[in-house]
């Protein structure tokens, strides 16, 4: 039978786009561009699925949305928009919604998102909210495609008890995150606590998780509780998670496998009611080989990962925060700033080491030290020298390993073609780059394998099949 879709967008060439792939697809589609006609038609038809997008010329389309689900509350909902902020994604979740996804967006993706809308079966109410979150209180800022893939993993974990492992480099904004999933949350009236492992003596990390027993041990006088006791009904955010002891992993993985604990020095389990969510910096697999941290207990830490994108990764979204981190400067009592747009281009160039938490560092001390309204260049490149970190997009060693590249690539392009119909570009390059670099390294080496091995960071039978491979003459010489 026959699915109907209706479409509802302002924007009458996406609108033509969506109808002629949607009716390829053989879906019966029904199509509007205002919300006006979008409630004429939920009333009228019997759709199977409604994509709509927020923005409409008499209603935003997530006000109507709570109605369209209040009507049919088994009708699914794909809501699009340009306006690609946190708090949109997590007001489509909250109203209903059963996906939310960006403009642009990528139409098979789109293909993929309607099939598990229209397979799905029994579904249940969701909680809808009518309640207004104020744009000034968002927990995370960008529009970047990057941003935007931790906005929906985000929207959709709202709503559920999953434990997630937040990974990413150091001031990407990872206890942001784990705010974000406990304040829009169902947890969110009960308390949030965070730990940091990396904080906390390890003989004392046991005690500050479970609590303990007076007199459990020296300097025990009283009894106390715990984090997982202090966050019950709420969130318990274990920070820098790569950085807990042997011993607190083995506790902690009691906990997540059985919902309960001892205190230290106690003999009756506790039972908790706590949301996981874990972060760390660290590559937690390396960590495993390395017989540093747990593989069941990875496992049972990374049910939902969410990876949060390097600033380098995301610089379109530097002038939004740089916007933000003034506006919060002006509230601790700093004069109001604003940077030129040179200044703005080469914040957006540097390849800020630190991330977001090195940019809003930076912006409070430039509008701390520089009494000029407008901030120029000048101002820039003095703040950024002072610290001198490596800037990897002005590094003229890589510019120039990337230009030998590209010219490589180009000469086998140009040269061997036969060979790169075939898909063989990749290897051809790689042997190209190998061979001379294993040369350097067995030269330095002065013919030492297994120090060639090490400084390469391969297995010597690993070096060994290379070398012959490719030819490498090898020698031995004398120190």
């Amino acid at each position: 039978m026959t699915k109907t879709i209706i479409l509802a967008d302002d924007d009458n060439a996406i609108r033509k786009v969506l109808n002629q792939a949607l009716t390829r697809d053989n879906y019966n589609v029904l199509t509007t561009g205002t919300a006006s006609g979008l409630w004429n038609l939920v009333n009228e038809n019997h759709a199977d699925l409604i994509i709509m997008d927020v923005v409409m010329p008499d209603e935003n389309g997530l006000e109507l949305l709570p109605r369209i689900k209040k009507m049919r509350p088994n009708l699914e909902v794909i809501v699009m928009s340009a306006q690609n902020t946190m708090m949109t994604a997590v007001n489509a979740t909250q109203r209903g919604a059963f996906e939310y996804i960006p403009k642009p967006f990528d139409l098979f993706d789109l293909r993929n998102i309607i099939a598990r809308a229209l397979q799905k079966k029994n579904i249940k109410s969701h909680n809808i909210t009518d309640d207004n979150i104020d744009s000034e209180q968002l927990p995370l800022i960008g529009r970047s495609q990057a941003m935007q893939d931790v906005y929906r993993s985000l929207a959709r974990l709202l709503n559920t008890d999953l434990t997630v492992l937040i990974t990413g480099e150091s001031g990407t904004g990872k206890e942001l995150a784990a705010r974000a999933l406990h304040d829009y949350g169902k947890r969110k009236n009960f308390p949030f606590v965070a730990i940091n492992m990396a904080a906390i003596p390890r003989e004392l990390i046991e005690s500050e998780l479970f609590g303990h027993e007076k007199g459990s041990f020296t300097g025990a006088t009283n009894n106390s509780k715990g984090r997982f006791r202090q966050a019950e009904g709420g969130t318990l955010f274990l920070d820098e998670i790569g950085d807990m002891p042997s011993e607190a992993q083995t506790r902690l993985l009691r906990v997540l496998q059985e919902g309960e604990f001892n205190t230290v020095g106690g003999s009756k389990a506790i039972h908790s009611d706590v949301r996981i969510i874990a972060a760390t910096h660290r590559d937690l697999t390396q960590s495993i080989r390395q017989g540093l941290f747990r593989e069941d207990l990875y496992y049972r830490l990374n049910v939902v990962p969410i990876r949060m994108p390097a600033l380098k990764e995301r610089k379109e979204d530097i002038p939004e925060l740089v916007k933000y981190f003034l506006y919060r400067s002006t509230e601790e009592g700093l004069p109001w700033k604003k940077f030129d747009e040179r200044a703005m281009n080469r914040l957006k160039q540097y390849n800020w080491p630190g991330n977001v938490r090195e940019l809003e560092n930076f912006i409070r001390r430039v509008g701390a030290l520089y009494s000029q309204e407008s901030i120029s260049i000048e101002v820039i490149e003095a703040e950024l020298s002072e610290f001198n970190p490596i800037d990897q997009d002005q590094n003229p060693i890589l510019s120039n390993i990337s230009e030998v590249i590209e010219l490589l690539a180009s000469d086998c392009l140009n040269l061997q073609k036969d060979n790169v119909e075939k898909g063989d570009l990749y290897n051809l390059i790689l042997k190209e780059i190998e061979r001379p670099l294993i040369s350097y390294v067995l030269n330095i080496s002065r013919g030492n394998q297994l120090k060639c091995a090490n400084i390469l960071g391969l297995n010597r039978n690993t070096l060994r099949k290379k070398i012959n491979e490719l030819n490498i003459p090898v020698m031995r010489t004398p120190k």
